[in-house]
């Protein structure tokens, strides 16, 4: 159904927000054969243009970066202290391998105070990001000789499936990475209504930055954020707060916390996620944010634009979980949309 080697490759390559170098290099050669021109800007942002029709633009923006962390000092004993690329949930980084990225990659486990020897008070206190350290087992000398103040930190966790699902860490937003090569793929040697601008953007986790310079740089007339979103569908969870659920098809964003999507563009996804048979689910996310506020607002009078969502479950963790038919539609939304954008009546009504 889909090709989950080629995600497995995506999912596991590092790329923390402002170091995306090797996640980068792997898209540039995925999409080399796929589209008629590859650009990169000053920040790293990676262009695949692939010319229409008419002189319209499309941007889609999929963020290449994962949360992570940097290195912030290096003690006595070899203890690296660090702070976060991205927004974490500190219980999460508890027992947690991650992998250090200095002159050469290493190993280190998130640790933190024994339980064993925590007071009552410690034990009932919630965790924070302060009380966490990477340990890499070795001495202070041959750490330093390895990682410096300033190297990026990932995590560590192999890429997996499960029953009609896969799993593993970067999901968000590997996921979209895969979705849009996948579309370039099936988009090969077709025509197209108007000039396509699919941009794998930097440093989307701490604050949508690439999204928002190539935007400015492309002045897209349409745009497409395409992200992961949350799936809720868990149990304890009530039917209003599940967001969207896995296995109900790919979602079209009707709003986050940064977009107000185009409701001009939301009625034409629905319609042609319909008229293609695709599967499709709304969604609404009152909280968090994508490259989709980029597109649509910096540039000059905004952009028509929309999301392609991927449902997703236990975001912002290593078992990050989504269905493979939801991706699949996902492929298959956005090419349908990118395919039929000049059949619609885009005025104001």
């Amino acid at each position: 159904m889909i090709d989950t080697q080629l995600l497995n490759k995506i999912c596991t390559t590092p790329g923390a927000p402002g170091f995306e170098q090797k996640v980068r290099a792997l898209v540039l050669e995925e999409i080399k054969d796929l589209v008629d021109e590859v650009e990169i800007d000053n920040m790293g942002n990676v262009y695949a243009i692939k010319r229409g029709k008419e002189s319209k633009r499309v941007m889609v923006g999929a963020h290449m970066d994962e949360i992570g962390f940097i290195v912030t000092h290096i003690d006595d004993n070899g203890f690296i202290r660090f702070h976060t690329l991205g927004g974490f949930d500190p219980k999460t980084l508890t027992a947690q391998r991650v992998i250090v990225h200095g002159t050469e990659d290493l190993i280190g486990v998130m640790a933190s105070k024994p339980i064993h020897v925590m007071s009552p008070e410690e034990r009932n206190k919630v965790a924070k990001t302060k009380d966490y350290f990477i340990d890499t087992g070795m001495s202070a000398e041959e750490v330093k000789k390895r990682i410096n103040i300033g190297d990026s930190i990932t995590r560590e966790r192999e890429f997996i499936e499960m029953g009609d699902c896969v799993n593993g860490k970067s999901l968000d937003n590997r996921l979209a990475v895969f979705i849009l090569i996948e579309t370039l793929r099936n988009l090969k040697g077709k025509e197209i209504p108007y000039d396509l601008y699919g941009v794998f953007t930097v440093q989307e986790e701490v604050g949508i930055r690439g999204a928002n310079v190539s935007s400015l740089r492309i002045n897209p007339d349409f745009g497409f954020g395409l992200d992961t979103t949350i799936a809720f569908d868990l149990p304890g969870a009530a039917a209003h707060e599940k967001i969207t659920e896995l296995g109900k098809g790919t979602a079209i964003k009707i709003m986050d916390a940064s977009t107000i999507c185009d409701y001009r563009m939301v009625q034409f996804m629905k319609n042609t996620a319909d008229k293609h048979e695709i599967k499709w689910q709304p969604e609404i996310l009152t909280a968090g944010g994508t490259d989709t506020a980029g597109i649509q607002r910096m540039t000059e009078g905004g952009s028509i634009a929309g999301a392609v969502s991927i449902p997703t479950r236990h975001l912002h963790q290593v078992i990050e979980m989504a269905h493979k038919e939801d991706i699949k539609g996902s492929i298959d939304l956005l090419t349908a949309c990118i395919s039929d954008l000049d059949q619609h009546d885009w005025s104001f009504q």
